[in-house]
């Protein structure tokens, strides 16, 4: 059974500007590829894709567009992230399994992992991403994503899309 979760996915041309920002870091951290850049919005772990697609599908109905932008990077233990901001994105989270979590959603993109021993791997980039601000997209798509573990990471592919409703 696969490991599910439900995300946004940026545009290309954010993921450009924030790859344009990273560059081509070799710093002792382990950077996410922009192809596996996204924000969570609920993990589900271990399920059945068709199960977990009518349940989300059930959810999601009726939701609107979501205008998301992404800025300054802070940390949680052993993750470099971006900032997600969107004053729908919370609801939107909780719409997709989130509330079901037992610590507070917090929207955000994760660039890097580092030891959790060594939190000062990530305090350069910090301050050197504290001023990055993306442009401001409207996803209107949310995705049911899989995730399967390979060498060198895991492979995450789109098992189903949702469009929210533009009406």
């Amino acid at each position: 059974m696969p490991v599910l979760f439900s995300a946004l996915l940026p545009p290309a041309d954010v993921r450009e500007a924030i790859a344009g920002a990273v560059g081509d870091p070799q710093d002792g951290l382990r950077w996410e590829p922009p192809e596996r850049w996204h924000i969570t919005l609920a993990y589900y772990g271990p399920d059945d894709v068709e199960t977990r697609a009518a349940w989300l599908g059930e959810r999601l109905a009726g939701r609107g567009p979501v205008d998301v932008r992404l800025e300054k990077a802070a940390t949680f233990p052993g993750v470099l992230w971006l900032t997600a901001l969107g004053s729908e994105l919370t609801p939107l989270a909780h719409a997709a399994g989130a509330d079901a979590e037992p610590r507070p959603y917090r929207a955000h993109l994760t660039l890097a992992r580092f030891p959790r021993e060594e939190p000062g791997l990530a305090a350069r980039w910090i301050e050197s991403l504290a001023g990055f601000t993306s442009r401001r997209w409207r996803a209107a798509e949310v995705a049911l994503m899989t995730s399967e573990r390979e060498p060198g990471g895991p492979r995450y592919s789109v098992a189903r899309a949702f469009e929210l409703d533009r009406g």
